[in-house]
């Protein structure tokens, strides 16, 4: 070894074990770790005064976009004070897929069955599952009936999410 390389040895060592001069400490308590879980999805009905509301239903987990649009289409519920413009339907099952940018829902109704303040229920409820899992905003999302409508082709989001 040449005389520097044998002078930097010394002077190495003394940083590596000087560390970085951080001293350790007692662990500090934090409270309970997160889980991540949601207490269940945002369901969109109509309010008293006629404009969309939020409903959460307590179902232990966010839950999915198919999940959540069978919740939706069961109804708000007597007690909640809130009611739906989309009709009673016996098959609450919704088919989902999923494109670039888009969220495309297949519903077991007609266009007759659903009011423009109905299929922003639909739209809503769909974004909102949809974001809450970490989707983009900016995702649309059209629906398609039973029946082809002229607006089927649409993409549409949420009037409360713009």
């Amino acid at each position: 070894m040449t005389g520097a390389v044998k002078r930097i040895w010394p002077v190495l060592a003394v940083v590596v074990l000087a560390g970085c001069g951080i001293q350790p400490s007692a662990v500090t308590g934090a409270g309970e770790a997160p889980t991540g879980v949601a207490a269940g999805p945002t369901l969109y009905f109509v309010g008293p005064d006629g404009g969309l509301r939020p409903d959460q239903r307590r179902t232990g987990g966010l839950g999915t976009v198919p999940e959540a649009m069978s919740l939706l289409l069961t109804g708000p519920g007597e007690a909640s004070g809130l009611r739906t413009e989309i009709a009673p339907v016996s098959m609450t099952r919704v088919g989902v897929a999923y494109g670039r940018g888009v969220i495309r829902l297949h519903v077991p109704l007609t266009a007759d069955d659903v009011t423009a303040l109905g299929t922003d229920q639909l739209v809503c409820t769909a974004l909102g599952v949809h974001v809450q899992s970490g989707g983009s905003q900016s995702t649309k999302v059209q629906v398609r009936f039973t029946q082809p409508a002229p607006d089927s082709d649409r993409r549409r989001s949420c009037p409360l999410m713009e």
